[in-house]
């Protein structure tokens, strides 16, 4: 399980209770990979991170163990953190603290990022993307073969 990897982006919408529909091309290997079983919490950029359970209890501990001089961001991502259960309808409840603090619509993007998932409001990840590109590129992808 350990090659999986979650990549591609997914337009969806929140329904008025805040639920998000898990894309199907990503249920099945979520139910394998960790039952159904989310971990949601912020991400610095102003999106939502979404991990499969056994990815974020790695990520968990590797953010409990930083030292003191870290406590502040400690508290960004382990105390905004939110365990949560795809149900039945294949749906994911994102609490109104972590919609507000995402600054989450009704019109929201899901992108695969490697072992994890970003959840972003669709104008807000298309404003950070135009930010992004216009930019300069990193010197890491400058030698970079496409």
């Amino acid at each position: 399980m350990s090659e999986i990897v979650f990549q591609g982006a997914s337009n969806l919408a929140l329904d008025a209770k805040g639920r998000l529909s898990v894309p199907a091309r990503h249920r099945e290997v979520l139910q394998l990979l960790c039952g159904g079983r989310l971990t949601v919490t912020k991400h610095p950029d102003g999106c939502l991170m979404v991990f499969p359970r056994p990815t974020w209890e790695l990520f968990r501990d590797k953010v409990a163990a930083l030292p003191m001089s870290a406590a502040g961001w400690k508290r960004v991502f382990l105390g905004h953190a939110m365990d949560v259960e795809i149900d039945s309808a294949s749906r994911v409840l994102i609490s109104p603290e972590l919609r507000k603090s995402a600054g989450l619509g009704s019109d929201v993007m899901l992108i695969g990022m490697g072992s994890h998932f970003e959840l972003w409001d669709t104008a807000a990840h298309a404003a950070q993307e135009a930010e992004v590109l216009a930019g300069p590129m990193p010197d890491a992808l400058k030698d970079f073969s496409f």
